[in-house]
């Protein structure tokens, strides 16, 4: 198996760049769906390998569900496919604790009908890439980019899927010719390794939005530093290396591991590398479809926690101070390695070039170091964290914001299936410290205090603002929009449905004020929105009763802000709601049997507000309220002006309001109950600049 390297998006013409993409996306469309064939049966699609991620069956759907929700966001194209599977299998950070993996809410379809699934969106994908019109170069205003986005996507998770096979029984997978695992491996002898001096390095990055390699958010940005010299070890550390650690030990000795990596030993009872496997007088290891003899060189995969354990361990052992390198002392070791490719490819075990396995430490030199690049990924101590000038992209918002938390450690180098953007130069992946991917480590020696990035606040503009809009003070006089839509709202039912207490949904929820009071009322809230960091800071505000965020004053002046449940007096009955990301334009079915739906602010800022309406009626209970608030400020930027509600004349030449169109559009299955109010917001930029609104409430009432 080879796959193909990520593309340059600056060289070459209209017509050649076609040809690349269309054979780079059929090229990461294969080799996904190889991997998938791995698995001894159909069966095996429904097992779930880590409880803390779904099913197989999801992941085999994802990929080519993410297609076609960012091809449908970006408006490439018009018409879904299924649009009950790109519900389904839409939602993929499932690492997050706000995350549904509850299975009762999950009726997976057949392996066949995925299977035909992605022959549809093969054909569509392909169609598009031949007839789309862009321009060179490609960057992230082409009309290219949400394609290309997809591939890349696609290539993380033939990784991450990769890893969760690896975590199958090894009668659930079957060996396959295309996915061969190393047959080099010393079963006796452990490499020696040795610390080698790095010199004090400056080490800088740029990568700026017009990048000829396709980058995730993260990436760009300015970063510079003077990194203070250091030594690091020769090799990555094996197994047999590893093992000395096991054996002294170490798993049950709370001393090596800090509070977190004890609070996961104690709860896992580890007692050594996950895909080792204990035998009566040693250990055998699980390569991703094959086990063996413990390769006493190849590299051990562990996740954050074990390596810093390992390192502690160390430091006892040379009485020196012995750590994981920091991402700048990565790059800073990797300078001076002379590994200066944009794109890996010649002289590592990465992206399939050579196995589907490690294979020894002694193999790949670069300078006097061995894997500097793949093998296995490379723990660092660097919490990921945005560069100077960070920003999102609009069709995926949440790609890397839902991470800078403290809680995502930064791995470098790659592994050897790492393909497409992550085998580049700029790549930067976080994953929770205790999760497992093809992941090892180096350590280094050095007594510089490893400085850490507090992103413990939200920094993120319209969070920020967003933030101090539900949470924070009144301004000029105007109450608390969230709250007093929430009051309105249970004013509303209690004169015409006194007897619904049962379930309510806040569609739209941002970040999170009105779900949190209609909670004081209802029995259980569901508030879904869209986008992932608004749902990240609501489950923020659940789980930790607090959040913190800036504000800007002027410039680049900000000022600090706390703000607690408990002040607002919601602390209480905070635990009846439920967070969800999800498209209100193609919510999942368990979102049903509601007394009351309240869209705030959200009709004229979806892409198809008719969609949204249309299966309202099916929600909600007999006698249910349907709360509609908006100001109608239609912008052709959210939804195209053929799917307006109203705000225009119509074929007779009559004014049509979307008051009015609301009537239309919901029809013989709601009744109108009283005349739209109007309640009024103040939503703050800075210090001296505000936001004055007026957001129309039209009640409806399911016959």
């Amino acid at each position: 198996m080879f796959a193909k390297p990520t593309l340059n998006l600056k060289s070459g013409s209209i017509s050649d760049k076609r040809k690349e993409i269309k054979a780079y996306f059929i090229d990461s469309f294969n080799t996904y769906e190889s991997l998938f064939s791995c698995l001894a049966n159909d069966d095996v699609f429904y097992m779930q390998p880590e409880k803390l991620r779904h099913p197989l069956i999801f992941y085999f759907g994802h990929t080519a569900t993410f297609f076609i929700n960012k091809l449908v966001l970006a408006k490439a194209i018009n018409e879904r496919i299924n649009p009950e599977f790109e519900a389904l299998f839409a939602i993929g950070v499932d690492e997050m604790s706000w995350d549904d993996l509850n299975e009762e809410n999950y009726a997976w379809p057949t392996v066949s009908a995925v299977r035909e699934y992605r022959k549809q969106v093969r054909t569509l994908v392909c169609d598009l890439i031949d007839t789309l019109n862009f321009a060179m170069p490609i960057n992230w205003e082409s009309a290219m980019w949400p394609v290309i986005m997809g591939i890349e996507h696609e290539r993380i998770h033939l990784e991450t899927s990769s890893v969760l096979i690896r975590q199958l029984p090894i009668a659930y997978v079957q060996p396959n010719d295309a996915w061969p695992s190393c047959q080099d491996m010393d079963i006796e002898n452990t490499p020696n390794n040795a610390l080698i001096e790095v010199a004090r390095t400056e080490i800088t990055g740029d990568k700026d939005w017009d990048s000829e390699i396709y980058g995730w958010d993260n990436e760009y940005g300015n970063v510079s530093e003077s990194v203070a010299s250091f030594r690091a070890s020769k090799f990555l550390v094996s197994n047999g290396e590893f093992l000395a650690f096991v054996e002294h030990g170490g798993y049950n000795n709370a001393s090596y591991w800090d509070s977190e990596g004890n609070q996961w030993r104690e709860y896992t009872n580890a007692q050594h590398p996950a895909f080792w496997i204990k035998t009566d007088t040693s250990y055998r290891y699980r390569s991703m479809l094959s086990e063996h003899v413990l390769p006493l060189d190849w590299p051990v995969d562990v996740n954050y926690h074990e390596a810093k354990a390992f390192c502690n361990f160390k430091s006892e052992q040379l009485g020196k101070s012995i750590r994981l390198p920091t991402e700048n002392e990565w790059f800073a070791l990797r300078q001076q390695a002379g590994v200066t490719q944009s794109v890996y490819c010649d002289g590592f075990n990465i992206g399939l070039q050579k196995y589907a396995s490690s294979e020894p430490v002694t193999r790949n030199q670069s300078g006097e170091f061995y894997d500097v690049v793949g093998n296995v990924w490379q723990w660092t101590e660097t919490p990921i964290y945005p560069f100077e000038g960070f920003k999102v992209h609009p069709l995926y918002d949440d790609f890397t914001t839902p991470t800078f938390d403290n809680k995502h450690n930064l791995m470098k180098g790659g592994s050897w299936i790492s393909t497409g953007n992550e085998a580049t130069k700029d790549a930067r992946y976080a994953f929770r410290r205790h999760f497992f991917q093809h992941a090892g480590f180096r350590y280094v020696e050095s007594d510089v205090a490893i400085q850490v990035n507090d992103f413990d606040y939200e920094s993120d503009t319209q969070i920020s603002q967003y933030c101090e809009f539900h949470y924070g003070d009144e301004y000029y006089g105007v109450k608390n929009f969230a709250k007093a839509s929430a009051d309105f709202c249970i004013d509303v039912v209690r004169e015409h449905n006194s007897s619904a207490t049962g379930k309510a949904l806040d569609l739209g929820c941002a970040v999170g004020r009105a779900s949190f009071e209609l909670a004081k009322y209802f029995a259980h809230v569901d508030g879904v929105d869209f986008s992932a960091r608004f749902i990240n800071t609501a489950t923020q505000m659940q789980e930790a009763g607090e959040i913190r965020y800036h504000l800007i004053e002027e410039g680049e002046l900000t000022s600090f802000r706390s703000r607690k449940l408990a002040a607002l007096n919601l602390h209480e009955t905070a635990a009846k709601v439920h967070f969800s990301q999800g498209d209100a334009c193609n919510l999942k079915p368990q979102f049903t049997g509601y007394d009351l739906i309240f869209m705030g602010n959200l009709i004229d800022r979806v892409y198809s507000p008719r969609k949204v309406l249309a299966d309202m009626a099916e929600r909600l209970n007999a006698g249910g309220l349907l709360i509609l608030a908006s100001p109608f400020t239609w912008l052709e930027e959210y939804t195209e002006k053929s799917e307006w509600l109203g705000g225009y004349k119509d074929e007779n030449g009559e004014t049509l309001t979307s008051s009015q169109a609301l009537e239309q559009v919901l029809g013989k299955e709601f009744k109108r109950i009283g005349s739209p109010n109007d309640i009024e917001f103040v939503i703050r930029e800075t210090k001296r600049k505000f936001q004055h609104t007026l957001s129309e409430f039209n009640v409806f009432q399911k016959l």
